[in-house]
């Protein structure tokens, strides 16, 4: 049974936003300066709440009401900014976000939209048994993938991988071999929590990435050669925005 939900009139505690100011559709980002290159695509972009790693900007987009949220990295913050979105009255939910990619052939610049998430993140074991899966909305893959499709770029789908820790390769070592052998197609680290807290909430959610490495393609144990900042990767970031908006506005129905 879906969460209940406050009063419009209420300020959500931790994201800082008026619940009445929340569209009923929503992009989550980590990075506050991705959600304000977001809000350069809107119409009456209007900053209506920020504290700590939250920025929420809304507008409209081919004359929806809209929204976009930064919450941060790693899934405690976030799940804190899903959960009060959700119980502000947010009822579409798209992450747009980076990822690696975990096969071979997912490489630098391509998109992955999520079909579900493995929880390795931390949180959603709290919330949910184990067994209970973390799945993208149907709505929002099926949307996804047709806003996708004029993409000139490589679009995968599959299962992600969500996991606790960004640098891994710590005394316990790395995992990311065994998902990669169970077919994951790319790691991130938000969105079990967001699709965990949608389904608690019925809210639709999903989630596009654009990938920018591949650790275990660049056999980097430690990472230090990670670079999100090039072409390829902003480039494929102004594809996924582009994308996750277009989906976000599709009709709730979009087959």
């Amino acid at each position: 049974m879906p969460q209940k939900r406050v009063e419009r009139d209420v300020v959500l505690p931790v994201i800082g936003t008026r619940a009445s100011d929340l569209p009923s559709r929503m992009l989550v980002v980590g990075d506050p300066s991705r959600a304000r290159r977001i809000a350069e695509q809107f119409d009456d972009a209007n900053e209506v709440g920020q504290n700590r790693e939250y920025l929420t900007i809304t507008g409209s987009y081919r004359g929806h009401q809209v929204g976009v949220i930064s919450h941060g990295v790693g899934a405690a913050g976030a799940a804190v900014c899903f959960e009060e979105l959700c119980r502000g009255g947010v009822e579409h939910l798209i992450r747009a976000g980076t990822a690696g990619g975990m096969q071979p052939h997912v490489v630098d610049g391509a998109l992955v939209i999520s079909t579900a998430a493995v929880r390795n993140e931390g949180v959603t074991a709290g919330l949910v048994p184990l067994g209970f899966p973390a799945g993208a909305s149907v709505n929002k893959v099926l949307a996804l993938r047709k806003a996708a499709a004029a993409s000139p770029r490589a679009v995968e789908e599959g299962v992600v991988l969500s996991n606790a820790a960004f640098y891994s390769h710590g005394v316990l070592g790395s995992d990311l071999e065994l998902w990669q052998r169970a077919g994951v197609v790319a790691v991130e680290m938000e969105a079990a929590a967001l699709f965990i807290t949608a389904a608690l909430h019925g809210v639709e959610a999903g989630a596009i990435l654009a990938v920018d490495g591949n650790p275990l393609a660049e056999h980097d144990d430690d990472m230090s050669g990670y670079d999100p900042d090039r072409k390829v990767v902003h480039e494929a970031v102004d594809e996924m925005i582009t994308v996750s908006l277009e989906a976000l506005t599709m009709s709730d129905d979009p087959a």
